[in-house]
C-alpha cells in the first residue's frame, strides 16, 4: 500500500521576515524549520494565549540552536517560568509554540526547530507550561548524544523520499518523547508510550464511525494527519490490525443489538448492515468464527433466556 502522505520541503528562497529559509512538512503532525543567519523569532502555531508569562531565550555565542516547538495544550500557566534562559550552542530548548519567548541572541547564529504536536510526545496538556523554557544541555549526557543526531535528522529529512521520511519523523518524535520524559522528571519505564494518547485518539473515533461503510485505515490515518503506514504500526505493536479491531468492535455491536432486539422485529440482516457489514453471508460467517455459534443461533439463545416483557 503506496503512503498518502510525502516529506514536503517549501523553500522560502531568501530568508524572510522571520529568518527562516526551509520548512519541512512530515507525518505524525511535524514540521521542520530550518533558519538563516540570524531569525528574528521563534516559529509558532498560532496567536499565543494573552495571559502566557513571557520569558527570554538568551544565547551569547554564534552556533547552532536547536528547540523543540510544542503545539497544543490548554493554555494554563503552569509553574513561574524563568526571566531568562540562557543556552549555549547545540542546546536543545522546549518552548510553547503558542507563547511569547523572545530571543536575545548574537547577531549571526542558526537554528533548527521541531514543530510537534503535544499528543503526538505523550504529554498531557498541562504539561506544556511545565516544559516550556527547559533546556537539554549540548554537555549532558542526552545532549551530547542526541543534539548531534537531530541536527543531522533536520538536514536530512528535506531531502528523503516518503518511506524514508516517514521513518525519520517517527524517530524524531519518540527521540523528543524520550527528551520530554527526562525534562519533566518522570520514571520512562512507568511513563505510557509516546503513542498511548493518539492510539486513543484513534479508537474512540473508530468507535464513532463503526457503521460508516468507508471506514477504512486510509480514513482513519488521513483524519489524525498521520500516514497508513503508522497507523498500521500502532495496532501490529498491540498484536491485531486495524482490520481487525474494526471487525472485532462491529461484531461486539452487532451481538449486543442481537440481544436487545432478541424479541423485536429487526432482522438479522438488519442489524448486520447497520453496524457497517454489507454481505449478510460474510457476516454470518465471521460472526460464527468470533463466537462459536450463528447469528440466528445466538439471537435464538438470548431470546430464550429473556424473559418476556423485558426490553
Amino acid at each position: 500500500m503506496t503512503s498518502s502522505f510525502s516529506t514536503i520541503r517549501i523553500d522560502l528562497g531568501e530568508t524572510d521576515e522571520t529568518g527562516e529559509t526551509g520548512r519541512c512538512r512530515m507525518p505524525m503532525g511535524l514540521d521542520i524549520v530550518v533558519s538563516g543567519e540570524a531569525p528574528a523569532e521563534l516559529p509558532g502555531a498560532g496567536r499565543p494565549y494573552p495571559a502566557r508569562r513571557a520569558h527570554r531565550l538568551v544565547a551569547r555565542d554564534s552556533g547552532e540552536y536547536l528547540f523543540v516547538g510544542i503545539r497544543g495544550g490548554s493554555g494554563a500557566l503552569g509553574p513561574r517560568q524563568p526571566e531568562d534562559v540562557f543556552l549555549g550552542p547545540g542546546d536543545i530548548c522546549f518552548y510553547d509554540a503558542h507563547g511569547p519567548a523572545t530571543l536575545d541572541f548574537p547577531e549571526r547564529f542558526r537554528m533548527k526547530v521541531f514543530l510537534v504536536p503535544y499528543e503526538s510526545l505523550g504529554l498531557d496538556a498541562a504539561d506544556v507550561a511545565r516544559l516550556a523554557g527547559t533546556p537539554v544541555p549540548r554537555v549532558s549526557r542526552l545532549g551530547s548524544l542526541l543534539s548531534p543526531f537531530l541536527s543531522e535528522l533536520a538536514d536530512t529529512a528535506s531531502s528523503s523520499l516518503p518511506p524514508v521520511g516517514e521513518l525519520l519523523a517517527w524517530n524524531a518524535v519518540n527521540v523528543l518523547a524520550t527528551l520530554a520524559t527526562e525534562r519533566l522528571g518522570r520514571d520512562a519505564i512507568a511513563t505510557p508510550d509516546a503513542r498511548t494518547p493518539l492510539r486513543t485518539r484513534i479508537l474512540e473515533f473508530i468507535d464513532l464511525h463503526l457503521t460508516d461503510e468507508d471506514l477504512s485505515p486510509e480514513t482513519i490515518a488521513g483524519a489524525h494527519h498521520i500516514s497508513a503506514r503508522y497507523l498500521h504500526r500502532l495496532f501490529q505493536d498491540e498484536g491485531t490490525t486495524v482490520g481487525r479491531w474494526i471487525q472485532r468492535r462491529r461484531l461486539e455491536e452487532c451481538r449486543r443489538d442481537l440481544m436487545i432486539r432478541a424479541r423485536g422485529g429487526r432482522t438479522i440482516a438488519a442489524v448486520a448492515n447497520r453496524w457497517g457489514f454489507m454481505s449478510a453471508t460474510h457476516f454470518s460467517r465471521v460472526f460464527r468464527a468470533a463466537y462459536g455459534m450463528s447469528p440466528s443461533e445466538w439471537r435464538d439463545t438470548v431470546g430464550r433466556a429473556t424473559p418476556t416483557g423485558h426490553r
